[in-house]
């Protein structure tokens, strides 16, 4: 149903995923179009949403959508909103995110800056998962503050779409169901003529 009709190159497909063609603004759109559009109450799909944006400001990069899914159905939402809610979390955002998670981990755990100026040195080494460790605990103890707030954000903007966009929709559907086809003759009662 959203296939291309002509496949594009895998280098194509690399490049449509970091930089869009249609613009970022339409990559956007297209993707809150998605969400509006799927079935479930406002609440499943907000829910879902808000897993999804947690999730992706977890340091766990490849198991985020596993993630968001897992935490999308204990609180029963909407899996598919899960997995698009990741999206949150992209090459853009990263940098921010983990910026933001890393400090607050930091101050909530007390832990000194973990930094090493040579660091494509030091993830050649054999000690390469001495220095990501001192970092991984800040990061999973500062994801979940963030990741909450950041949640609540996703849920109450996408409650709010998706009501929207339903309540559009309904309005739509009923007012094409009461207007009457004006070319169709109603007809007659059964027993009666038509001359």
């Amino acid at each position: 149903m959203f296939r291309r009709r002509v496949d594009l190159h895998p280098l194509r497909k690399l490049r449509e995923t970091f930089w869009p063609s249609a613009g970022w603004k339409r990559a956007i759109q297209y993707g809150w179009r998605r969400v509006w559009r799927l079935s479930g109450t406002p609440h499943a799909i907000a829910m879902g949403v808000a897993a999804g944006v947690f999730a992706s400001c977890t340091p766990f990069i490849g198991f985020h959508i596993l993630i968001a899914m897992l935490i999308a159905w204990v609180l029963r939402g909407n899996l598919i909103a899960s997995a698009i809610g990741t999206f949150a979390g992209n090459p853009l955002t990263f940098p921010a995110i983990w910026f933001v998670v890393y400090e607050v981990g930091r101050y909530m755990v007390g832990a000194p800056v973990a930094a090493n100026p040579d660091i494509a040195e030091t993830l050649q080494s054999d000690r390469a998962f001495d220095m990501i460790l001192p970092m991984l605990v800040p990061l999973t103890a500062g994801a979940i503050p963030v990741g909450i707030v950041l949640g609540c954000v996703g849920y109450v903007v996408t409650r709010s779409g998706v009501e929207a966009y339903q309540v559009r929709r309904r309005r739509r559907l009923a007012e094409r169901t009461q207007a009457p086809a004006p070319f169709l003759e109603p007809n007659p009662p059964a027993g009666e003529t038509q001359e």
